[in-house]
């Protein structure tokens, strides 16, 4: 007699995990939608950031191994042992909240919060190892040690001893601990966008973009990849990772380049460079909008206004570059034979900009949080997604599913750093250790400006290597920005600088991750690509320079001022692109090169008269001297 065949423990354990991480999908987006309101059932936001850290730590060991690796197996009695250690420290917090908030009026944790806290540090310490490597891990355990010693610490990091129950008191029941802010925005707004992107790509979103860009830009010189640029950006803008973006609108994207004629490191470099792109421009910036409206207390419409300019001069010179190269390669347009006709494109998807008119609607007219906004959104996309004449884009419950189960895995990887950085947050506040930083910035640069823009460049750089971009902006937000503020920079302009500088690891080796992943599908080397995703995104360190001198590119000041600032910056940037591709109407020597970059700085820079006349004049020199000293002779 045959007996049935039984289902192996493995595939049994990977259901389990993948129905707890559809569930906590589902769990974020009600509590997201309000509708528990409608009967009544309320949260304390530290209790539901609780209950999602529980879900977040299952799932980080669940589906990650000591080295970091996706796990194929079961979870090993070690990673049991240290989600356990999370489960009891932020069960305490989903459970007994009561007891939590009595911490509140002593300011200090008894012996039983202190263990509490140190379980759940280690292990949310452990989860941000295994997504985001050793570095991240180690700036925060630096940071969260030198409080117990400072006195004993010379220079900047003396201080007065804190006490360890005060120092657990702030990262376990305070305001900007663990449960703050960075972890709230992560289980609430970050996840509804990461589905939202899903879904989108889920109903075919991708290709519909992809097509109607090659119909509007296919029939110009390096068409392909300008499509790519606005196909790439579009959904870098909601995913909200520059690395996931590559993976899948480049696994597209980049093959055409290739067989257009585009070698395949440039191929790669411009795919990179276009999707790292979507994080800065608006409306949706990868969530980062949301984010940094949040953090300031400032209306997110000025958030989105103040970073149009600045995203569009970005892709101005990415535009630029590649229209040179395609004339310096000789690469000829595609016929418009061959071209799909763009009505008929656009009327194939048009029901795919009504999630986001709804969003943008909600968002700005209404003032809806951008977590509902992104609920109603969602709703909207599954029900225009049957619209679609392929079946195969209809988002049926099996795709929805899928989109909650791959959307929290993703998720997970956000909100396992954001925990983590709030530990960071609050050992600088508690210490004052943030304060002392930016005043030794500003004591080293004796208070220049533009020499404190380059320390907090750099520093914007090295700590934003190997992290996804919210985690960056996060990070940076408290050790970097605060120094600038201190000069006199606007917390918005302040806030956009370290966006742009921490980003800009993305595309330069050696720990450019969209650039790696981007090479594996081109099958280019790594440096090479990353030194032509370098040149093709020059844009991410000079524009952060631009608008901090020039804040009428950030849409602060009069209408003439503004346009002034816009049409001399855009013209910068084409003398920037053609330096950087050292190609006009023919091969430019170095000299015509570096006048032309010259040229360009000065125009992107602030709006006068005297750099006005002095950036066109220098820039001209350099893309025409060398074909008027050659006629002439």
């Amino acid at each position: 007699m045959a007996f049935p065949k039984r289902e192996s423990p493995t595939i049994s354990y990977s259901r389990v995990v993948a129905w707890i991480a559809g569930l906590t999908a589902l769990y974020e987006l009600i509590v997201a939608s309000r509708v528990l309101t409608w009967f009544h059932i309320f949260f304390p936001a530290a209790q539901h950031r609780a209950i999602s850290l529980l879900c977040v730590l299952f799932l980080v060991y669940a589906l990650r191994t000591p080295s970091g690796q996706i796990r194929t197996g079961t979870i090993p009695w070690y990673d049991i042992l240290l989600l356990l250690c999370g489960w009891v420290g932020a069960g305490y917090v989903a459970f007994n909240y009561r007891a939590v908030i009595a911490y509140s009026s002593f300011g200090y944790l008894d012996f039983k919060g202190v263990i509490l806290a140190c379980l759940l540090t280690v292990s949310v310490l452990e989860s941000a190892r295994r997504l985001a490597g050793w570095a991240l891990p180690i700036m925060i355990a630096c940071f969260m040690v030198i409080p117990l010693f400072q006195d004993y610490l010379p220079g900047l990091l003396h201080g007065k001893n804190l006490p360890l129950e005060s120092l657990s008191f702030g990262i376990y029941a305070g305001t900007a601990g663990i449960f703050g802010t960075p972890l709230g925005v992560a289980v609430t707004i970050i996840i509804t966008f990461i589905i939202f992107g899903r879904l989108m790509q889920e109903a075919g979103a991708g290709k519909w973009f992809i097509d109607l860009a090659m119909s509007a830009a296919g029939w110009a010189r390096g068409g392909v990849a300008k499509a790519t640029i606005v196909a790439s950006g579009f959904f870098g803008m909601i995913t909200g990772s520059p690395s996931s973006e590559v993976a899948t609108i480049g696994s597209i994207t980049i093959p055409m380049m290739i067989k257009a004629g585009f070698p395949p490191r440039l191929a790669a470099g411009i795919e990179a460079v276009a999707g790292t792109g979507g994080q800065f421009m608006p409306p949706v910036m990868g969530a980062i909008a949301f984010i940094m409206a949040e953090w300031l207390g400032i209306p997110y419409a000025e958030v989105a206004l103040a970073a149009f300019i600045p995203a569009c001069l970005y892709y101005a010179v990415l535009f630029v570059s590649i229209h040179f190269e395609a004339l310096r390669l000789g690469l000829k347009p595609t016929p418009r034979a061959e071209l799909p006709p763009l009505w008929s494109s656009f009327i194939e998807g048009w029901f795919y900009l009504l999630p986001l008119g709804v969003l943008i609607y909600l968002m700005i007219a209404r003032s809806y949080p951008p977590e509902m906004a992104g609920v109603y959104s969602i709703l909207v996309l599954i029900g225009v997604s049957f619209f679609s004449p392929d079946k195969q884009n209809h988002l049926t419950l099996n795709k929805i599913w899928a989109s909650l189960v791959g959307g929290a895995k993703t998720w997970i990887t956000v909100a396992g750093i954001t925990a983590s950085v709030g530990i960071l947050i609050s050992s600088l506040e508690i210490s004052g250790l943030g304060v002392k930083l930016s005043i030794f910035l500003i004591d080293v640069t004796q208070g220049n400006l533009l020499m404190t823009l380059i320390f907090v460049g750099f520093a914007c750089f090295v700590l934003g290597t190997g992290l996804e971009s919210i985690p960056t902006y996060m990070t940076l937000a408290v050790i970097a920005a605060p120094a600038l503020v201190e000069l006199g920079v606007p917390p918005i302009v302040a806030h956009l600088f370290v966006i742009y500088w921490g980003l800009a690891s993305f595309i330069t080796p050696p720990e450019c991750i969209a650039v790696y992943i981007a090479c594996s599908i081109s099958g280019s080397k790594l440096w090479e690509t990353g030194w032509e995703s370098m040149r093709l995104g020059i844009a991410v360190f000079i524009v952060p320079f631009a608008f901090v001198y020039n804040q009428a590119l950030l849409m602060r000041g009069g209408v003439g001022e503004i346009i002034a600032a816009t049409v001399t910056a855009f013209c910068g940037c084409v003398f920037v692109a053609v330096s950087m591709r050292g190609f006009f109407t023919e091969k430019l020597p170095f000299w015509g090169r570096s006048l032309a970059l010259l040229g360009g700085l000065a125009l992107i820079g602030p709006t006068t008269v005297w750099t006005t006349t002095a950036g066109l004049g220098i820039g001209m020199l350099g893309v025409m001297g060398h074909t008027l000293l050659r006629k002439r002779a």
